[in-house]
Protein backbone atom coordinates (compact mmCIF):
# COMPACT_ATOMS: atom_id res chain seq x y z
CA UNK A 1 0.00 0.00 0.00
CA UNK A 2 2.69 2.32 0.84
CA UNK A 3 4.31 1.42 -2.54
CA UNK A 4 1.27 2.25 -4.18
CA UNK A 5 0.56 5.49 -2.98
CA UNK A 6 4.24 7.04 -3.53
CA UNK A 7 3.97 5.82 -7.22
CA UNK A 8 1.14 8.07 -7.73
CA UNK A 9 2.48 10.84 -5.91
CA UNK A 10 5.28 10.66 -8.09
CA UNK A 11 3.11 10.42 -11.46
CA UNK A 12 2.00 13.60 -10.37
CA UNK A 13 5.27 15.37 -10.29
CA UNK A 14 5.98 17.63 -13.24
CA UNK A 15 9.28 16.05 -13.58
CA UNK A 16 7.78 12.78 -14.40
CA UNK A 17 6.18 14.50 -18.02
CA UNK A 18 9.88 14.69 -18.86
CA UNK A 19 10.70 11.24 -19.12
CA UNK A 20 7.27 10.06 -19.53
CA UNK A 21 4.42 9.83 -17.09
CA UNK A 22 3.09 6.39 -18.79
CA UNK A 23 6.56 5.01 -18.76
CA UNK A 24 6.45 2.36 -16.33
CA UNK A 25 10.26 2.05 -16.14
CA UNK A 26 10.40 6.07 -15.38
CA UNK A 27 8.73 5.88 -12.72
CA UNK A 28 9.89 2.79 -10.96
CA UNK A 29 13.11 5.10 -11.54
CA UNK A 30 12.20 8.25 -9.79
CA UNK A 31 10.42 6.09 -7.06
CA UNK A 32 13.35 4.50 -6.41
CA UNK A 33 15.50 7.62 -5.82
CA UNK A 34 13.29 9.53 -3.84
CA UNK A 35 12.77 6.40 -1.57
CA UNK A 36 16.57 6.23 -1.04
CA UNK A 37 16.61 10.35 -0.81
CA UNK A 38 14.32 9.75 2.26
CA UNK A 39 16.40 8.11 5.07
CA UNK A 40 14.25 5.60 6.95
CA UNK A 41 15.25 5.15 10.78
CA UNK A 42 13.65 2.75 12.83
CA UNK A 43 14.31 2.74 16.66
CA UNK A 44 12.89 -0.90 18.60
CA UNK A 45 10.62 0.32 21.51
CA UNK A 46 12.88 0.24 24.62
CA UNK A 47 11.44 -1.10 28.05
CA UNK A 48 12.53 0.32 30.96
CA UNK A 49 15.27 -1.98 33.17
CA UNK A 50 13.49 -4.39 36.31
CA UNK A 51 14.10 -3.02 39.48
CA UNK A 52 17.25 -4.32 41.80
CA UNK A 53 16.32 -6.99 44.67
CA UNK A 54 18.37 -6.98 47.54
CA UNK A 55 18.19 -10.17 49.92
CA UNK A 56 19.69 -10.08 53.64
CA UNK A 57 22.00 -12.94 54.37
CA UNK A 58 22.93 -11.70 58.03
CA UNK A 59 23.73 -13.08 60.73
CA UNK A 60 23.08 -17.43 61.48
CA UNK A 61 22.21 -18.97 58.38
CA UNK A 62 18.87 -21.12 59.38
CA UNK A 63 15.45 -21.99 58.17
CA UNK A 64 14.53 -18.59 58.69
CA UNK A 65 16.92 -17.28 56.20
CA UNK A 66 14.99 -19.89 53.65
CA UNK A 67 11.64 -18.36 54.24
CA UNK A 68 13.25 -14.54 53.48
CA UNK A 69 15.24 -15.72 50.47
CA UNK A 70 12.15 -17.68 49.37
CA UNK A 71 9.92 -14.46 49.18
CA UNK A 72 12.58 -12.52 47.61
CA UNK A 73 13.06 -14.65 44.91
CA UNK A 74 9.61 -15.15 43.95
CA UNK A 75 8.53 -11.30 44.41
CA UNK A 76 11.76 -10.46 42.16
CA UNK A 77 10.01 -13.24 39.83
CA UNK A 78 6.58 -11.49 39.44
CA UNK A 79 8.29 -8.36 39.13
CA UNK A 80 10.95 -9.18 36.49
CA UNK A 81 14.02 -8.23 38.28
CA UNK A 82 17.12 -7.10 36.84
CA UNK A 83 19.28 -8.30 38.80
CA UNK A 84 18.94 -10.40 42.46
CA UNK A 85 21.89 -9.15 45.23
CA UNK A 86 22.75 -11.18 47.53
CA UNK A 87 24.05 -8.96 51.30
CA UNK A 88 25.62 -11.00 52.91
CA UNK A 89 27.42 -10.79 56.53
CA UNK A 90 27.43 -14.14 58.23
CA UNK A 91 29.02 -16.54 60.06
CA UNK A 92 27.98 -20.00 58.62
CA UNK A 93 24.64 -21.73 59.94
CA UNK A 94 22.62 -25.02 59.32
CA UNK A 95 23.96 -26.86 56.51
CA UNK A 96 20.28 -27.99 55.05
CA UNK A 97 19.17 -24.20 54.93
CA UNK A 98 22.04 -23.51 52.98
CA UNK A 99 21.34 -26.08 50.49
CA UNK A 100 17.51 -24.48 50.43
CA UNK A 101 18.92 -21.01 49.93
CA UNK A 102 21.13 -22.05 47.00
CA UNK A 103 18.26 -24.40 45.09
CA UNK A 104 16.47 -21.03 46.03
CA UNK A 105 18.80 -18.81 44.25
CA UNK A 106 19.29 -20.69 41.07
CA UNK A 107 15.28 -20.25 39.97
CA UNK A 108 16.44 -16.65 39.72
CA UNK A 109 16.40 -15.55 35.72
CA UNK A 110 18.38 -13.87 34.34
CA UNK A 111 21.00 -16.40 35.83
CA UNK A 112 23.85 -14.23 35.14
CA UNK A 113 22.63 -11.34 37.01
CA UNK A 114 22.88 -12.71 40.61
CA UNK A 115 25.85 -10.60 42.79
CA UNK A 116 27.36 -11.63 46.51
CA UNK A 117 28.42 -8.42 47.85
CA UNK A 118 30.17 -9.61 51.50
CA UNK A 119 30.14 -7.01 53.46
CA UNK A 120 32.50 -8.62 56.18
CA UNK A 121 32.17 -11.78 56.69
CA UNK A 122 30.98 -14.58 54.34
CA UNK A 123 32.17 -17.85 56.43
CA UNK A 124 31.47 -21.39 56.20
CA UNK A 125 27.97 -21.49 54.59
CA UNK A 126 27.81 -17.99 53.49
CA UNK A 127 30.88 -18.88 51.64
CA UNK A 128 28.92 -21.91 49.73
CA UNK A 129 26.02 -19.32 49.03
CA UNK A 130 28.61 -17.07 47.36
CA UNK A 131 29.39 -19.33 44.89
CA UNK A 132 25.76 -19.63 43.70
CA UNK A 133 25.84 -16.69 42.32
CA UNK A 134 27.81 -15.25 39.22
CA UNK A 135 29.43 -12.19 40.72
CA UNK A 136 31.29 -11.80 44.10
CA UNK A 137 32.22 -8.24 45.42
CA UNK A 138 33.56 -7.50 48.55
CA UNK A 139 33.78 -4.54 51.11
CA UNK A 140 36.94 -3.16 52.06
CA UNK A 141 37.95 -5.37 55.11
CA UNK A 142 36.20 -8.85 54.54
CA UNK A 143 36.97 -12.06 54.61
CA UNK A 144 35.27 -15.22 52.80
CA UNK A 145 36.07 -18.92 53.38
CA UNK A 146 36.33 -20.96 56.12
CA UNK A 147 33.69 -23.26 54.63
CA UNK A 148 34.71 -26.50 56.77
CA UNK A 149 31.53 -28.16 57.33
CA UNK A 150 31.69 -29.08 61.00
CA UNK A 151 29.15 -30.23 63.82
CA UNK A 152 28.27 -28.51 66.94
CA UNK A 153 28.90 -30.70 69.99
CA UNK A 154 29.31 -30.05 73.77
CA UNK A 155 33.03 -30.18 73.27
CA UNK A 156 33.16 -27.38 70.76
CA UNK A 157 32.92 -27.48 67.06
CA UNK A 158 33.74 -30.90 65.87
CA UNK A 159 35.41 -31.97 61.88
CA UNK A 160 33.16 -34.18 60.30
CA UNK A 161 34.18 -37.78 58.70
CA UNK A 162 35.75 -37.35 55.56
CA UNK A 163 32.89 -39.25 53.22
CA UNK A 164 31.01 -36.19 54.57
CA UNK A 165 33.63 -33.63 53.66
CA UNK A 166 33.69 -34.87 50.00
CA UNK A 167 30.42 -34.74 49.46
CA UNK A 168 30.30 -30.78 50.56
CA UNK A 169 33.00 -29.74 48.62
CA UNK A 170 31.59 -31.38 45.53
CA UNK A 171 28.97 -29.34 45.92
CA UNK A 172 30.43 -26.46 46.36
CA UNK A 173 32.63 -27.55 42.95
CA UNK A 174 29.63 -27.63 40.85
CA UNK A 175 28.27 -24.30 41.85
CA UNK A 176 31.49 -22.70 41.57
CA UNK A 177 31.58 -24.24 37.95
CA UNK A 178 27.96 -23.37 36.83
CA UNK A 179 28.64 -19.60 38.18
CA UNK A 180 32.26 -19.21 36.44
CA UNK A 181 34.41 -19.27 39.39
CA UNK A 182 37.42 -21.34 39.95
CA UNK A 183 36.40 -24.50 41.93
CA UNK A 184 40.18 -25.22 42.98
CA UNK A 185 39.64 -22.25 45.07
CA UNK A 186 36.20 -23.04 46.71
CA UNK A 187 37.58 -26.60 47.28
CA UNK A 188 40.24 -25.41 48.85
CA UNK A 189 37.93 -23.34 51.50
CA UNK A 190 36.11 -26.85 52.15
CA UNK A 191 39.25 -29.47 52.10
CA UNK A 192 42.70 -28.88 54.18
CA UNK A 193 44.18 -31.60 52.90
CA UNK A 194 44.59 -30.84 49.24
CA UNK A 195 45.79 -26.78 49.59
CA UNK A 196 46.02 -24.26 46.64
CA UNK A 197 48.78 -23.34 44.05
CA UNK A 198 47.81 -21.20 41.42
CA UNK A 199 50.89 -20.34 38.61
CA UNK A 200 53.38 -21.95 40.83
CA UNK A 201 52.39 -19.35 44.17
CA UNK A 202 51.21 -21.53 47.21
CA UNK A 203 47.96 -19.94 47.90
CA UNK A 204 47.26 -22.04 51.24
CA UNK A 205 49.17 -25.51 52.08
CA UNK A 206 47.80 -28.43 52.42
CA UNK A 207 46.91 -29.14 56.18
CA UNK A 208 45.34 -25.62 56.23
CA UNK A 209 41.90 -24.36 55.14
CA UNK A 210 41.44 -21.59 53.12
CA UNK A 211 40.33 -17.99 53.95
CA UNK A 212 40.64 -14.44 51.77
CA UNK A 213 41.11 -11.12 52.89
CA UNK A 214 39.15 -8.28 50.26
CA UNK A 215 42.65 -7.94 48.99
CA UNK A 216 43.87 -11.06 48.51
CA UNK A 217 40.20 -12.30 46.80
CA UNK A 218 40.62 -10.03 44.22
CA UNK A 219 44.86 -10.05 43.55
CA UNK A 220 45.24 -10.67 39.17
CA UNK A 221 46.63 -13.81 38.48
CA UNK A 222 47.57 -15.78 36.14
CA UNK A 223 47.87 -15.08 32.08
CA UNK A 224 45.82 -13.32 31.23
CA UNK A 225 45.12 -11.86 34.80
CA UNK A 226 42.18 -12.14 36.27
CA UNK A 227 40.96 -11.71 40.05
CA UNK A 228 41.39 -14.74 42.57
CA UNK A 229 37.73 -14.59 43.41
CA UNK A 230 36.10 -11.40 43.77
CA UNK A 231 35.38 -9.12 41.10
CA UNK A 232 36.16 -5.75 42.91
CA UNK A 233 35.60 -3.37 45.97
CA UNK A 234 33.19 -1.29 46.13
CA UNK A 235 32.56 0.86 49.80
CA UNK A 236 28.52 0.20 49.75
CA UNK A 237 26.26 -1.89 48.56
CA UNK A 238 24.54 1.52 46.70
CA UNK A 239 27.70 1.82 44.77
CA UNK A 240 27.94 -1.95 43.64
CA UNK A 241 24.35 -1.74 41.91
CA UNK A 242 25.13 2.24 40.11
CA UNK A 243 28.83 0.06 38.98
CA UNK A 244 27.67 -3.60 37.81
CA UNK A 245 24.09 -3.54 37.07
CA UNK A 246 23.10 0.35 35.53
CA UNK A 247 22.98 4.01 37.19
CA UNK A 248 19.47 4.75 38.47
CA UNK A 249 18.43 1.47 39.18
CA UNK A 250 15.57 1.08 41.66
CA UNK A 251 16.84 -0.89 44.48
CA UNK A 252 14.02 -3.05 46.45
CA UNK A 253 15.52 -4.30 49.89
CA UNK A 254 13.71 -7.86 51.04
CA UNK A 255 13.82 -6.74 54.92
CA UNK A 256 12.71 -9.93 57.51
CA UNK A 257 9.40 -9.61 59.04
CA UNK A 258 10.44 -11.30 62.52
CA UNK A 259 7.78 -14.29 61.79
CA UNK A 260 10.53 -15.98 59.94
CA UNK A 261 11.90 -17.97 63.00
CA UNK A 262 7.73 -18.44 64.30
CA UNK A 263 6.85 -19.52 60.80
CA UNK A 264 9.44 -22.38 60.96
CA UNK A 265 7.86 -24.03 63.66
CA UNK A 266 4.81 -24.14 62.10
CA UNK A 267 5.90 -25.90 59.18
CA UNK A 268 7.32 -28.20 61.82
CA UNK A 269 3.88 -28.84 63.19
CA UNK A 270 1.68 -28.22 60.36
CA UNK A 271 0.06 -31.61 60.26
CA UNK A 272 -1.27 -31.63 63.43
CA UNK A 273 -2.71 -28.23 63.29
CA UNK A 274 -4.40 -29.92 59.96
CA UNK A 275 -5.49 -32.77 62.29
CA UNK A 276 -6.87 -29.92 64.75
CA UNK A 277 -8.67 -28.62 62.34
CA UNK A 278 -10.62 -31.38 61.35
CA UNK A 279 -11.38 -32.82 64.89
CA UNK A 280 -12.82 -28.94 65.82
CA UNK A 281 -14.45 -28.82 62.86
CA UNK A 282 -16.24 -32.00 63.54
CA UNK A 283 -17.08 -31.09 67.34
CA UNK A 284 -18.59 -27.71 65.90
CA UNK A 285 -20.88 -29.61 63.88
CA UNK A 286 -21.72 -32.16 66.39
CA UNK A 287 -22.69 -29.28 68.79
CA UNK A 288 -25.65 -26.73 68.90
CA UNK A 289 -24.90 -23.22 67.45
CA UNK A 290 -21.39 -21.62 66.45
CA UNK A 291 -19.24 -21.84 69.54
CA UNK A 292 -15.64 -22.57 71.04
CA UNK A 293 -14.68 -25.33 68.78
CA UNK A 294 -15.66 -23.59 65.70
CA UNK A 295 -13.19 -20.22 66.93
CA UNK A 296 -10.56 -23.32 67.96
CA UNK A 297 -11.30 -24.59 63.92
CA UNK A 298 -10.45 -21.25 62.63
CA UNK A 299 -7.68 -20.59 65.23
CA UNK A 300 -6.00 -23.56 63.62
CA UNK A 301 -6.64 -22.94 59.86
CA UNK A 302 -5.28 -19.61 60.16
CA UNK A 303 -2.15 -20.34 62.27
CA UNK A 304 -1.57 -22.88 59.16
CA UNK A 305 -1.95 -20.71 56.45
CA UNK A 306 -0.23 -17.95 58.06
CA UNK A 307 3.18 -19.81 58.83
CA UNK A 308 2.97 -21.13 54.99
CA UNK A 309 2.89 -17.29 53.55
CA UNK A 310 5.45 -15.60 55.94
CA UNK A 311 7.92 -18.99 54.69
CA UNK A 312 6.84 -17.86 51.11
CA UNK A 313 5.12 -21.11 49.90
CA UNK A 314 1.88 -19.82 50.07
CA UNK A 315 -0.44 -16.79 48.89
CA UNK A 316 -4.11 -15.25 49.36
CA UNK A 317 -5.22 -17.44 46.82
CA UNK A 318 -5.55 -20.75 48.97
CA UNK A 319 -6.86 -18.50 51.77
CA UNK A 320 -10.06 -17.81 49.55
CA UNK A 321 -9.94 -21.57 48.43
CA UNK A 322 -10.18 -22.32 51.61
CA UNK A 323 -13.05 -20.18 52.74
CA UNK A 324 -15.08 -21.09 49.82
CA UNK A 325 -14.49 -24.50 50.52
CA UNK A 326 -15.79 -24.12 54.15
CA UNK A 327 -19.00 -21.91 52.50
CA UNK A 328 -20.03 -24.99 50.29
CA UNK A 329 -19.88 -27.31 53.40
CA UNK A 330 -22.34 -25.19 55.25
CA UNK A 331 -24.60 -24.45 52.30
CA UNK A 332 -24.36 -28.28 52.11
CA UNK A 333 -25.19 -28.58 55.72
CA UNK A 334 -27.97 -25.95 56.24
CA UNK A 335 -29.23 -25.02 53.01
CA UNK A 336 -29.38 -27.43 50.92
CA UNK A 337 -28.83 -30.89 53.57
CA UNK A 338 -28.56 -34.33 51.76
CA UNK A 339 -27.67 -33.50 48.36
CA UNK A 340 -24.11 -34.27 49.02
CA UNK A 341 -22.67 -32.46 45.71
CA UNK A 342 -21.83 -28.84 47.83
CA UNK A 343 -20.18 -30.77 50.76
CA UNK A 344 -18.06 -32.74 48.50
CA UNK A 345 -16.85 -29.94 46.66
CA UNK A 346 -16.26 -27.70 49.62
CA UNK A 347 -14.28 -30.58 51.11
CA UNK A 348 -12.31 -31.26 47.86
CA UNK A 349 -11.45 -27.56 47.76
CA UNK A 350 -10.47 -27.54 51.80
CA UNK A 351 -8.31 -30.54 51.22
CA UNK A 352 -6.69 -29.02 47.77
CA UNK A 353 -6.30 -25.74 49.44
CA UNK A 354 -4.48 -27.08 52.21
CA UNK A 355 -2.18 -29.27 49.84
CA UNK A 356 -1.45 -26.00 47.47
CA UNK A 357 -0.45 -24.11 50.56
CA UNK A 358 2.16 -26.57 51.23
CA UNK A 359 3.83 -26.46 47.10
CA UNK A 360 7.16 -24.19 46.86
CA UNK A 361 6.02 -22.46 43.49
CA UNK A 362 7.64 -20.32 41.86
CA UNK A 363 6.15 -18.20 38.66
CA UNK A 364 8.42 -19.65 36.19
CA UNK A 365 7.17 -23.32 37.17
CA UNK A 366 4.57 -25.24 34.95
CA UNK A 367 1.09 -25.40 35.84
CA UNK A 368 1.17 -28.72 36.91
CA UNK A 369 3.40 -29.34 39.63
CA UNK A 370 5.84 -31.83 39.87
CA UNK A 371 6.43 -35.30 41.82
CA UNK A 372 9.50 -33.47 43.84
CA UNK A 373 7.14 -30.64 44.53
CA UNK A 374 4.07 -32.93 45.98
CA UNK A 375 6.58 -35.14 47.92
CA UNK A 376 6.24 -33.74 51.28
CA UNK A 377 3.09 -31.69 51.12
CA UNK A 378 1.29 -34.62 49.64
CA UNK A 379 2.83 -36.37 53.13
CA UNK A 380 2.17 -33.52 55.68
CA UNK A 381 -1.28 -33.63 54.22
CA UNK A 382 -2.00 -37.54 54.49
CA UNK A 383 -1.02 -37.21 58.12
CA UNK A 384 -3.16 -34.41 59.24
CA UNK A 385 -6.06 -36.03 57.29
CA UNK A 386 -5.59 -39.36 59.01
CA UNK A 387 -4.49 -37.87 62.02
CA UNK A 388 -7.25 -35.91 62.63
CA UNK A 389 -9.92 -39.13 61.17
CA UNK A 390 -8.69 -41.37 63.86
CA UNK A 391 -9.23 -37.81 66.41
CA UNK A 392 -12.91 -38.08 64.97
CA UNK A 393 -13.34 -41.69 65.41
CA UNK A 394 -11.76 -41.47 69.02
CA UNK A 395 -14.24 -38.62 69.74
CA UNK A 396 -17.40 -40.00 68.76
CA UNK A 397 -17.03 -42.93 70.66
CA UNK A 398 -15.71 -41.87 74.11
CA UNK A 399 -15.83 -38.11 74.12
CA UNK A 400 -19.81 -37.90 74.95
CA UNK A 401 -19.61 -39.50 77.75
CA UNK A 402 -16.96 -37.48 79.14
CA UNK A 403 -18.25 -34.77 81.63
CA UNK A 404 -16.46 -32.08 79.00
CA UNK A 405 -18.56 -32.62 76.23
CA UNK A 406 -22.09 -32.47 78.78
CA UNK A 407 -22.17 -28.74 78.71
CA UNK A 408 -22.29 -28.49 74.88
CA UNK A 409 -25.50 -30.98 74.25
CA UNK A 410 -28.84 -30.05 74.78
CA UNK A 411 -29.58 -31.49 77.96
CA UNK A 412 -33.03 -33.57 77.40
CA UNK A 413 -36.04 -33.33 80.27
CA UNK A 414 -39.45 -35.26 79.40
CA UNK A 415 -42.86 -33.19 79.85
CA UNK A 416 -43.87 -35.22 82.05
CA UNK A 417 -41.29 -35.53 84.75
CA UNK A 418 -43.62 -37.40 87.37
CA UNK A 419 -42.77 -41.00 85.57
CA UNK A 420 -40.12 -42.36 84.51
CA UNK A 421 -38.72 -42.58 81.38
CA UNK A 422 -38.07 -45.67 80.70
CA UNK A 423 -41.56 -47.11 81.59
CA UNK A 424 -43.03 -44.30 78.77
CA UNK A 425 -40.33 -44.33 76.02
CA UNK A 426 -39.41 -47.88 75.85
CA UNK A 427 -36.33 -48.98 73.18
CA UNK A 428 -37.73 -48.61 69.83
CA UNK A 429 -40.35 -46.23 70.27
CA UNK A 430 -40.98 -44.62 66.83
CA UNK A 431 -41.98 -41.30 66.36
CA UNK A 432 -40.65 -38.13 64.53
CA UNK A 433 -38.30 -35.43 64.17
CA UNK A 434 -40.01 -32.22 64.81
CA UNK A 435 -36.78 -30.25 64.05
CA UNK A 436 -33.49 -30.60 62.24
CA UNK A 437 -31.07 -33.13 64.62
CA UNK A 438 -27.68 -31.78 64.36
CA UNK A 439 -27.48 -34.21 66.68
CA UNK A 440 -29.82 -32.48 69.47
CA UNK A 441 -33.16 -31.43 68.39
CA UNK A 442 -36.97 -32.19 69.28
CA UNK A 443 -39.05 -35.10 68.56
CA UNK A 444 -42.76 -36.33 69.02
CA UNK A 445 -43.15 -39.71 71.08
CA UNK A 446 -47.39 -41.03 70.92
CA UNK A 447 -48.26 -37.16 70.30
CA UNK A 448 -45.83 -35.85 73.30
CA UNK A 449 -42.59 -33.54 72.36
CA UNK A 450 -39.31 -34.88 74.00
CA UNK A 451 -35.71 -33.44 73.64
CA UNK A 452 -33.58 -35.84 71.55
CA UNK A 453 -30.09 -36.51 70.73
CA UNK A 454 -29.12 -38.69 67.15
CA UNK A 455 -26.11 -40.72 67.28
CA UNK A 456 -23.61 -40.45 64.66
CA UNK A 457 -25.72 -38.99 62.00
CA UNK A 458 -27.73 -35.82 60.65
CA UNK A 459 -31.28 -36.55 60.57
CA UNK A 460 -33.63 -33.93 59.08
CA UNK A 461 -37.25 -32.51 60.28
CA UNK A 462 -40.03 -34.76 59.65
CA UNK A 463 -38.01 -38.25 59.18
CA UNK A 464 -39.41 -40.82 61.24
CA UNK A 465 -36.97 -42.10 64.08
CA UNK A 466 -37.09 -44.50 66.82
CA UNK A 467 -35.40 -44.33 70.68
CA UNK A 468 -32.54 -46.56 70.49
CA UNK A 469 -31.82 -46.67 74.16
CA UNK A 470 -32.51 -44.20 77.00
CA UNK A 471 -30.15 -43.34 79.88
CA UNK A 472 -31.02 -40.85 82.72
CA UNK A 473 -32.98 -38.13 81.07
CA UNK A 474 -31.43 -38.47 77.19
CA UNK A 475 -32.88 -40.06 74.88
CA UNK A 476 -30.89 -41.28 71.76
CA UNK A 477 -32.42 -41.95 68.81
CA UNK A 478 -31.86 -43.43 65.14
CA UNK A 479 -33.56 -42.79 61.65
CA UNK A 480 -35.64 -45.10 60.75
CA UNK A 481 -34.84 -46.46 57.24
CA UNK A 482 -37.37 -46.14 54.81
CA UNK A 483 -38.66 -48.97 53.15
CA UNK A 484 -40.10 -49.19 49.73
CA UNK A 485 -43.32 -50.57 48.97
CA UNK A 486 -43.38 -53.27 46.02
CA UNK A 487 -45.76 -52.75 43.87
Amino acid sequence: MLLRALSSAVERLPYTQLVGGSNPSARILLLTLFLSSCPITYSAPTSPAGPVYVLPIQGEIQKGTVYVVRRGVKAALEANASALVLDMNTPGGEGEAMKEVMATIAKFEPADQTYTYVNREAFSAGAFISASTRHIWMAPGSIIGAASPVTLGQEGPKELPPKFVSGYAAMIRAAAEQNGHNPAIFDAMVNKQIGLNIDGREIVAKGDILTLTTQEATRRLGSPPRPLLAEGVVSNLETLIQKTVFPGATIVKIQPTGFESISRWIITISPLLLSAAFLFGYLEFKTPGFGLFGVLCGICAFIFLFGHYIAGLSGYENALLLLLGVALLIVELFVFPGTLIPGLLGFALILYAALNTMIDRYPSDATLPTLAQLHSPALNLSLGFFGGLAAILLAARYLPETVLFRPFRLSTTSPTPSLPLELNLPPRTKGTALTDLRPSGTAEFHGKTFDVLAEGQFIPQGRGIRIHKVEGSTIFVEAIQSVKKKK
